[in-house]
């Protein structure tokens, strides 16, 4: 029997910017009831055209009503539809100069190479950019605290997040931390078994809802270990089991072209978290970086 969509955290109308809106409601839809999914699908598709729209055209366009829409609105941080649209005229008149209209479209049956190219790697580079905007100080400030702290730092993903999981346990091993990242499910939940308040936990899930790397996040959080969730949607079961969320914004698109773009979205968080973390311990970091770098130089 599906769950329930799992209740939003509150959001920060503030922290929404022309370039980070619409990625934002992208990521937060899971959770909204199905008529405020309505809204939220028009909203992405054509901003200008919803801010162009009264609260009861787009209400009858989405076959709702206008209580729904400000439900919506409220969802999303706002007071109500008159600054909603306002952000929404802001984000369009962004991405019309990004030409997103252009080359941000899903890829169809008959783009030539060339299009195909360009699309993918808009997807790409808007993935960084988006995860890089909507990156918050304070929450990344918290982690960062954590891995500096922990004794040990798990790692949890499978498939795809595998590959990140593993990008950063090799980061942080390489500047003298005990991390150790665990693709096998069984292995995750035999290692989180064993960790403790002086321990970090970290699942990487895009969807959020990779059930191997819940129960991992969850097992690490029963024994009291500081968990943290990667993931593109901060309403997700995955981010139910973390102490903080790290949110990346990228879009699956046909073919899963998204998939790289999703896996280049945490890698961006990767970077950030681990140059974060090499700066609190400069010389330390220093003397790590040489030493693994003198040993493998012969081989290079």
């Amino acid at each position: 029997m599906p769950q329930p969509p799992r209740r939003l955290p509150p959001q920060n109308a503030s922290a929404h910017t022309p370039e980070t809106l619409i990625a934002r409601i992208r990521a937060l839809m899971p959770n909204l009831a199905p008529a405020e999914q309505r809204v939220a699908t028009e909203a992405i598709s054509d901003p200008a055209g919803t801010a162009a729209k009264t609260i009861s055209d787009l209400a009858a366009l989405c076959n709702t009503s206008g209580t729904t829409v400000i439900r919506f609105c409220r969802a999303m941080g706002f007071d109500g539809y008159p600054q909603l649209r306002l952000a929404l005229a802001a984000a369009a008149q962004a991405a019309n100069a990004d030409g997103e209209r252009a080359v941000g479209s899903d890829i169809g049956p008959r783009d030539s190479l060339s299009e195909i190219i360009k699309k993918i790697t808009y997807a790409d580079s808007r993935a960084v950019e988006e995860t890089g905007a909507g990156l918050q100080p304070a929450p990344l400030g918290a982690v960062v605290d954590a891995v500096v702290k922990a004794d040990r730092v798990d790692i949890y993903g499978v498939g795809a997040s595998a590959f990140v999981a593993m990008d950063l346990q090799q980061k942080l091993h390489r500047i003298g931390y005990t991390a150790y990242a665990w693709p096998d499910p069984h292995s995750a939940l035999t290692s989180a078994a064993l960790l403790g308040p002086q321990d970090v936990a970290i699942g990487i899930s895009h969807t959020g809802a990779t059930e191997d790397t819940i129960a991992g996040l969850a097992e690490a959080r029963r024994n009291r270990a500081v968990t943290v969730a990667i993931t593109n949607f901060p309403g997700s079961r995955i981010a139910a089991v973390a102490d903080h969320v790290l949110t990346t914004s990228a879009r699956e698109t046909t073919f899963r072209s998204g998939a790289m773009a999703s896996r280049i979205a945490a890698l961006t968080i990767v970077d950030c978290l681990f140059v974060a973390v090499a700066q609190r311990n400069y010389k330390q970091t220093m003397r790590a970086l040489e030493r693994t770098y003198a040993a493998v130089q012969a081989r290079r």
